[in-house]
């Protein structure tokens, strides 16, 4: 077993911050490769304190605040315009940046692509939904209306 510091969210095994244990292969093949993950050091236990303030900097200030986006995001479906071809098919996919994006151009904040989450790849136009971990426990669900550009 390898003791890591996660660097980044990952579903399943926890947030940035967290010293966990996972199996060695899963570490030194996928964890700290993709930049998920740094090895653990007794040196280390700094590197978990600066992450963990960064992510607090990156949390919304308040729990209003939260909530009143939350509110804001649930109540109105998010518009991205995106190139398409035939049938509704998009050239590529919508990505968490093109979310994150949409919501500061309609006016209703500031979301870091960092906590958007795609259950499913979005390849085509219509509505679907996504996910924004506002707070550790304040989760906004997103309507997504993706529709072709002109």
């Amino acid at each position: 077993m390898a003791k890591v510091i996660l660097t980044n969210e990952v579903s399943g095994l926890g947030i940035a911050g967290d010293v966990v244990e996972v199996k060695n292969g899963y570490a030194r093949n996928y964890l700290v490769p993709q930049g998920f993950a740094t090895p653990w050091t007794r040196g280390g236990e700094k590197q978990v304190e600066q992450i963990k303030a960064a992510r607090a900097a990156r949390e919304h200030a308040t729990i209003e605040e939260a909530q009143d986006l939350k509110l804001k995001l649930e109540a109105n479906p998010l518009r991205v315009a995106v190139k398409a071809g035939k049938e509704g098919r998009l050239f590529g996919s919508v990505q968490t940046q093109d979310i994150a994006d949409a919501v500061s151009s309609q006016g209703l904040g500031s979301l870091d692509k960092r906590v958007i989450t795609i259950p499913t790849a979005i390849k085509s136009t219509g509505k679907h939904q996504a996910t924004a971990r506002l707070r550790d426990e304040l989760i906004a669900n997103i309507t997504i209306e993706v529709v072709a550009a002109k």
